[in-house]
């Protein structure tokens, strides 16, 4: 059973453990909490931005990953010219498309204090890890631009530990097992092998 993350809350119902191990908002500066050590999982729930609609209607097989590593003051331009050698289409799509990651990349280098940032922007069709984990990075952003979003649960995995699951758009910075020995929150893709979706992740790292 999936449960849809709740908005505008923050979840504290970890009691001695800690004061907040994931914090919920409906504001950016939500994302600023990833740097505090007792917070594993920063939620910036939004409304998903209406320039970016089109990017359901892309023919993915002429679509190649994006993957590249880059100072934060020069996002713009490196973004923009791996979205084209990608095949993303040019023009007002493709400024939109680059604001939005330059955008996020941002907000994840201030919370975190960082000159550079690793993007990846996957196209996925399959199970891709589809086990519930955590990260080998000190932390990282997370953002469904296309499908369904990423599920999360309390870990260690137990039988009785409810999913919840990030909307399409939502942004969200998960702490990885560089950050803690034990993380407090796993995550993983949405199973959707077999079933014809196809799904638009963005991820960025520290660098």
């Amino acid at each position: 059973m999936v449960a849809q993350a709740s908005l505008a809350v923050d979840v504290t119902d970890r009691g001695a453990v800690s004061p907040a191990l994931a914090i919920e908002r409906c504001e950016p500066a939500v994302l600023e909490a990833a740097a505090q050590p007792y917070v594993h999982l920063a939620v910036w729930h939004r409304r998903f931005p209406e320039a970016l609609d089109w990017l359901g209607s892309l023919d993915w097989s002429a679509i190649d990953d994006c993957e590249l590593t880059s100072r934060v003051e020069v996002l713009p331009v490196t973004i923009a010219d791996a979205l084209a050698a990608a095949g993303y289409p040019y023009g007002a799509w493709g400024t939109a498309l680059c604001d939005e990651i330059v955008g996020l990349a941002r907000h994840f280098a201030g919370a975190l204090k960082l000159d550079a940032v690793a993007v990846r922007l996957e196209v996925i069709e399959t199970d891709a890890c589809r086990k519930f984990h955590a990260d080998y990075v000190a932390a990282r952003l997370l953002c469904t631009l296309v499908g369904q979003g990423t599920q999360w649960r309390y870990g260690p995995e137990v039988a009785d530990t409810p999913i919840r699951q990030l909307r399409t758009g939502d942004v969200a910075i998960f702490k990885g097992r560089l950050a803690t020995d034990t993380p407090a929150i796993l995550h993983r893709s949405p199973p959707i092998l077999g079933t014809g979706e196809t799904r638009l992740l963005l991820a960025i790292d520290p660098a």
